[in-house]
């Protein structure tokens, strides 16, 4: 069960990427710091009212909260599920805390951190008008193990005491009697809840973000179709769900008190979200802005390398534009149980050869993407601690790389094949591999490229029996801390042998498991951030990647959007925070 869970957290995490990457993260026009922003858009004081129109590529499939794989309540699924904690809802940096939601805190630990206690607040209700209980959080998260429901996050199966062989309140359990609860979840009264863990879990309250945590009375569950119609806690409720979230409409919940919700504005009295469009559409929408677009925006479809040259040209068009910065690195990854790049010097050599100005053109230019030496994104959430073991400068020092192979006995050169994606996605692709094989010919290495179809491509370097010794991956973290950024990779108890394996070095070094342990024992999240830097850092030693890039992700607002919010936990525009008056 670990096996499955590690696989479908992974394989998730890596379709949120996609979107992230292709589109999921940005804007705040005058670049409201380096690493996130806000603004005011249209003139004037943000005001209630109006309609918000969303415009996006991809529907809002699964909208239920046991099926959502989320981060911080997720953008539009947290307008109608509140949760125990969510993310802070300001401008960069800011923006990677973890606050309370439905809860009084971001939760109480015990001693070793294996307990974890919340405390509801008073006056909490539905959109009929009903109390949210403690009951209901535990039964939405126990309905979140049934598999007709699956695709959330799977912390919980992995951390909770029992939650490995938990089938949900569905399934008859071996005694028969259906509908049994995990017992390491209790509910002593109306607003406390209780979570006993197998082993101790500093970021807990991170993943009491995901909407998992989401309260759903059991009276009102309505199994697979309960996304048709989900009881709302938070200030939206759902009046239109067609053709699994293509088109889907969102009014608000008279029965949401913003005294007991800090983080969301909800300014709109409508929420309009049409998806199923191009790309290209989205933007020339956005661009003119004519009719109901002028209070439109998108949370999924950034501005490519060719849009920005018109932008670049047009200052009213730029001043909608926004910068957002999202968790996320592409590396190439290498797998040292394949020749020749078992020889550390093999893989210093590239890491010297590689040139990080063309990759990063490749990758749509400066604007779109920042070169990357840390494996750890550029934020200070996550740990992040500079360094640059293999210093190479902007564009590569091909002569350190020739040194190193005729170190390593190659004094002639060698030839290596890189796997990479057929997607014109800019991260892992044709592009991307072809700006690698040219910095690294003038080192003497002569590069055969691979390309494989994304399906073929993700099988491949996510097999530990087929993996090549070469390849170009990426990793985006499910929350701002160095968790889910380094064990998934560097954790050798993660490694995965007959399902998608992650840590594509299958590196398992007592003392690096032993770190991610000791770790995850910290409370204390700016502890905890100093200590994933630091084994970053000393990980980074071994040259068992090659970091290249961080993504910037730009976006495009209507002309009437007010308030426009950019945290650094998701890199993109927090719908809660917009006004369209």
């Amino acid at each position: 069960m670990r096996h499955s869970s590690v696989i479908s957290r992974r394989v998730a995490a890596a379709a949120v990427s996609v979107v992230l990457a292709s589109g999921a993260a940005a804007c705040g026009p005058e670049d409201a710091g380096a690493k996130g922003g806000t603004s005011g858009k249209a003139a004037g004081a943000p005001q209630k009212g109006g309609t918000l129109t969303v415009l996006n590529n991809e529907a809002q499939t699964d909208f239920d909260p046991a099926r959502l794989y989320t981060s911080g309540g997720g953008n539009v699924p947290s307008l109608v599920f509140r949760t125990l904690t969510t993310r802070n809802r300001e401008a960069g940096a800011a923006g990677t805390q973890v606050v309370p939601d439905l809860a009084t805190d971001t939760g109480r630990p015990n001693k070793d951190a294996t307990e974890w206690t919340y405390t509801l607040k008073e006056g909490l209700k539905y959109e009929d008008g009903t109390a949210i209980t403690s009951a209901d959080i535990k039964y939405g998260i126990e309905r979140s193990f049934a598999a007709e429901l699956s695709g959330g996050a799977p912390y919980l199966r992995d951390w909770l005491v029992g939650g490995d062989t938990y089938q949900g309140p569905y399934k008859a359990a071996s005694d028969g009697k259906r509908g049994k609860g995990l017992a390491s979840i209790v509910t002593p009264d109306a607003r406390t809840i209780v979570f006993k863990l197998k082993k101790p879990e500093g970021e807990f309250p991170f993943v009491a973000t995901q909407t998992q945590f989401a309260p759903v009375p059991k009276a009102k569950d309505t199994g697979a179709k309960y996304e048709e119609h989900p009881v709302s806690s938070g200030p939206y409720k759902v009046v239109k769900n067609d053709n699994d979230g293509e088109h889907l409409v969102l009014e608000r919940n008279e029965h949401w008190d913003p005294k007991t919700d800090e983080e969301r504005k909800a300014y709109p009295d409508r929420i309009d979200v049409k998806s199923g469009l191009d790309e290209a559409v989205i933007n020339q929408r956005l661009a003119t802005s004519s009719g109901a677009d002028s209070a439109a925006v998108t949370t999924d479809t950034n501005l490519g390398p060719a849009e920005l040259a018109q932008v670049g040209s047009d200052k009213a068009l730029a001043a909608r534009v926004g910068t957002g910065h999202f968790g996320f690195t592409n590396y190439i990854a290498f797998n040292p149980k394949v020749k020749p790049f078992d020889n550390p010097k093999v893989r210093q050599a590239i890491s010297y050869a590689v040139n990080r100005t063309s990759v990063v053109n490749a990758a749509g230019g400066s604007a779109l993407a920042e070169p990357a030496t840390t494996f750890l994104p550029e934020q200070k959430a996550f740990g992040f601690t500079p360094y640059d073991h293999f210093p190479a400068g902007k564009t590569g020092d091909p002569e350190k790389a020739k040194q190193l192979l005729k170190e390593a006995g190659y004094p002639n050169g060698l030839t290596v094949t890189l796997l990479h994606s057929t997607a014109q996605n800019r991260t892992t692709s044709p592009e991307i591999a072809t700006a690698v094989q040219e910095a690294l010919g003038k080192a003497g290495i002569t590069v055969k490229l691979d390309g494989q179809e994304p399906n073929a491509f993700n099988e491949k370097r996510w097999s530990v029996k087929d993996a090549p010794g070469f390849f170009l991956s990426r990793w985006g973290a499910d929350w701002p801390a160095g968790g889910p950024f380094l064990a998934p990779i560097f954790d050798g108890r993660q490694i995965v042998t007959d399902g998608s394996n992650y840590n594509h070095a299958q590196l398992n070094d007592p003392a690096v498991n032993k770190e991610i342990d000791e770790i995850n024992k910290l409370t204390d999240l700016k502890a905890a951030a100093a200590r994933w830097g630091a084994l970053d850092k000393k990980i980074g030693e071994q040259a068992l990647d090659v970091p290249l890039f961080h993504p910037v992700y730009k976006r495009l607002v209507g002309t009437d959007i007010k308030n426009v919010v950019i945290s650094d936990w998701t890199g993109v525009l927090d719908i809660s925070q917009v006004a369209v008056k």
